[in-house]
């Protein structure tokens, strides 16, 4: 089976899962699980008001992601400056 056929098999899977059941609840209880670790980063000794902990734990995924897209944008931008170094040769 090739990448794009394993690829296509996996958006199949997902679609049909999707189409059954809620994708929230099943998503659950991996949310919960990442932003537990958002929120022990933030508050490793557990002393913050569980109110205060959760706010800056959004905060600390919000950063997380924003990393994530800013990493992608150098790539796409390296990305495309080496598709237009070749097509200008």
């Amino acid at each position: 089976m090739t990448p794009t056929e394993r690829t296509l098999r996996g958006r199949i899977g997902a679609y049909a899962l999707h189409a059954q059941r809620d994708a929230k609840e099943t998503t659950a209880k991996a949310r919960a699980t990442f932003l537990q670790k958002f929120e022990l980063e933030v508050d490793p000794e557990g002393v913050l008001a569980p109110d205060e902990r959760h706010r800056r734990a959004q905060a600390a995924r919000k950063c997380y992601f924003t990393k994530l897209g800013l990493m992608a944008a150098k790539k796409k931008r390296k990305k495309k400056g080496v598709k237009q170094q070749l097509a200008t040769r």
